[in-house]
């Protein structure tokens, strides 16, 4: 069994770390050091809150996610899946109703991984994933529109609808030289790999953007005309004022930063197991992405998770064990104290050009497409999803998502749940599955369960008392396709059973595994039948039959 909790840190030392290996991880985490920066002032502000938020997080998370996480390679802090939420959350509670979100969504992520449940929440559907990710990426695109064309407006709505409609009638005020930064940080983003893949294409795009407003003197956004002047020191810790109604008040975003964090945590972790050929600890990397929530929110920052282009750029550039995460929260530390000065000369368009490019790598629309093309229980719960996100709120989508994915796969599990009666013959070459090829007296009727016996199937017990012929004194129940049987299963069957015995007919059970037969045995159904009428073979009930006749 997978430990509860034991960083891969502690693995890496324990087997030997060679010299070699930490030149390489050294390497590794300066490179991915200098790929996090722009990302994490770019989502910290179009998340609403002060660049240096999103230094501070990727400094304290992602070392704490290397230092105490579950996989080799991981590489934590903010993403952009959560610009979205974090935006939500400080429209509705502001920016100490996010901090205090952030630390309850690491304690809850702590408490999945002390449950044990890292590998269930690899279970959730994978329509879901594509439909909140795809919203997420469409509404990060859209909320960068404004900063991308230098737009002059007012504080643009919350809801989708609203800052569409603001935005069509805002165009008027185009500035077009920052479209032409942003355009060209697109370009950049995109092309530069051709070029070298070891410097970032997003960092060239802000150098050479500041460069061109500082010689050109062109009059754009930036970092500095927004926020001011960029902190370029490490707040201390500060646990916020907590009483039991802001508990309750937060429960909910905090719920949905600790399912988002969970799932695009262990997403990325399974990413990096098939770049590397390794096997991560799930619930050690949910206790990790905890604490390094709780201690995000401490400091003033956002919420963090693994990131899974920085964690790619990693093992490209020969990071294999979390020396490397440790080093790039090193170096981001070094260019906040050190560089961020500079940093507000970055034009807000570059940044926005940068974030487009981010969204359309996240909304995943190949998969969006491929899965319009499967079942139209997929199609409904990614539709939902997606518009949702969109629409409503991510929160409610996860939410809705979940129960209406869970509702149809209940409904999937009853559907190929089936009771069918099995005639017997002695002559003749037809072989259906539902002939058997066994002489049985008249009054024997043999029915067949399959599949599992849950609160989804009630009206199939219905179905096989109602088709049971009263000349009959003895039903064969054939269960070899029944893999489980829940309360509500136990109940109804029982329920059915009773009947049978009321009507004096003998029932007998055959190919019962040994989960199910336990369950029968808990709720005293073998009492109820008589022990001696439960057979682990079909073959062996019959012969038993004709054996007393």
């Amino acid at each position: 069994m997978e430990p509860l909790f034991l960083p891969k840190l502690v693995t890496v030392l324990k087997k030997g770390y060679t010299r070699e290996q930490f030149t390489r991880d050294v390497m590794a985490g300066v490179i991915v050091g200098i790929v996090a920066l722009p990302l994490a002032i770019a989502f910290a502000i179009a998340s609403g809150v002060g660049p240096e938020k999103g230094l501070i997080t990727a400094v304290i998370a992602g070392f704490l996610i290397s230092l105490l996480g579950g996989s080799r390679v991981q590489i934590g802090g903010p993403t952009g899946a959560f610009v979205v939420i974090v935006a939500s959350i400080i429209g509705a509670y502001g920016i100490d109703g996010l901090i205090i979100s952030t630390i309850m969504a690491g304690i809850i992520l702590v408490l999945f991984g002390l449950l044990r449940l890292g590998a269930v929440i690899r279970f959730i559907p994978y329509p879901l994933t594509v439909g909140f990710t795809s919203g997420i990426a469409l509404l990060i695109f859209t909320t960068q529109i404004k900063d991308f064309f230098g737009l002059q407006t007012a504080d643009l709505p919350a809801d989708f609808v609203g800052k569409m409609g603001v935005l069509a009638t805002s165009f008027g005020s185009i500035s077009w030289a920052a479209l032409a930064i942003g355009a060209m940080s697109i370009l950049i983003t995109v092309f530069w790999n051709r070029v070298t893949t070891r410097i970032p294409g997003s960092l060239i795009a802000l150098i050479l953007s500041v460069v061109l407003v500082a010689i050109s003197g062109v009059e754009v956004e930036t970092i500095g005309s927004k926020f001011g002047e960029i902190s370029a020191s490490v707040p201390t810790p500060s646990f916020p004022n907590i009483s039991w109604d802001l508990i309750v008040q937060h429960i909910a975003p905090a719920f949905t930063i600790a399912m988002l964090g969970a799932i695009e945590s262990l997403l990325s972790a399974v990413v990096a197991d098939g770049m590397i050929g390794g096997r991560h600890r799930s619930n050690t990397e949910l206790i990790a992405q905890g604490i390094a929530n709780i201690g995000s929110g401490l400091f003033g920052g956002i919420p963090a998770t693994g990131a899974i282009a920085r964690t790619a750029t990693n093992v490209k550039n020969g990071g294999r064990t979390p020396v490397s995460g440790i080093v790039h929260a090193i170096v981001l530390l070094v260019i906040m104290l050190f560089a961020a000065k500079w940093a507000k000369l970055i034009p807000l368009s570059t940044l926005a050009g940068i974030l487009m490019v981010v969204a359309y790598n996240m909304s995943e629309w190949r998969s969006f497409k491929s899965i319009l093309k499967s079942s139209r229980y997929d199609v409904l719960v990614l539709l939902t999803a997606f518009i949702l996100t969109v629409i409503v709120d991510l929160t409610v989508a996860i939410e809705v998502g979940m129960v209406l994915a869970a509702i149809l796969f209940m409904k999937r599990m009853a559907d190929v749940g089936e009771v069918k009666q099995m005639v017997s013959y002695t002559k003749g070459d037809r072989k259906d599955p539902e002939i058997l090829d066994v002489d049985l007296p008249k009054d024997v009727e043999v029915f067949e369960i399959s599949g599992p016996m849950f609160f989804g199937v009630a009206n199939k017990f219905k179905e096989l008392m109602h088709r049971t012929a009263d000349k009959s004194s003895i039903i064969i129940i054939r269960m070899r396709n029944v893999p489980m049987i829940d309360a509500t299963g136990i109940y109804n069957f029982k329920t059915m059973l009773s009947d049978f015995i009321h009507k004096q007919k003998q029932v007998i059970l055959s190919g019962v595994n040994d989960d199910v037969h336990k369950e029968l045995k808990r709720n005293e159904i073998d009492t109820l039948i008589g022990k001696e009428n439960i057979y682990s073979s079909f073959d062996e009930a019959v012969a038993e039959v004709k054996k007393n006749r």
